[in-house]
């Protein structure tokens, strides 16, 4: 794996991989936060507003706006390993009866956040890396 990544490296250049995986994480991380507010309102029902679902399922996502917004290495890592919660839970929904397109489509884009973060994190500090050693 190490191995085809360097490759990947080499052939498309660190600059380029970091621009696009920056680019999945923000396209899906904005579109988690919408399916998340979403899913907070859809659960209220007819009970009228409550606040407490919505900010329970943002919440996360929230918290590591400002390393999104930073473009901070360290952050995305941690950010891909909260977006796997999100990943159980659209698998978990997925199982419901009536509720399998929405599920597999959370698990799908937190699955995206995931590579984008990853991605990102690991050129990213890369490209810093190399940088810091030619200047």
């Amino acid at each position: 794996m190490r191995q085809w990544l360097e490759e990947v490296e080499r052939k498309y250049g660190l600059a380029s991989l970091t621009r696009r995986s920056r680019q999945l994480v923000v396209a899906s991380f904005i579109l988690l936060l919408i399916m998340m507010i979403y899913r907070g309102l859809l659960i209220q029902g007819d009970a009228g507003f409550n606040w407490r679902p919505v900010v329970a399922f943002v919440l996360p996502l929230v918290l590591f706006l400002p390393s999104v917004l930073g473009k901070r290495p360290r952050g995305h890592a941690w950010l891909a390993f909260v977006s796997l919660l999100y990943f159980m839970q659209g698998v978990m929904v997925a199982t419901l009866p009536e509720q399998h397109i929405r599920g597999m489509l959370e698990a799908g884009v937190s699955l995206a956040l995931f590579a984008g973060c990853m991605g990102y994190a690991r050129f990213r500090s890369r490209l810093l890396r190399e940088r810091a050693s030619a200047g």
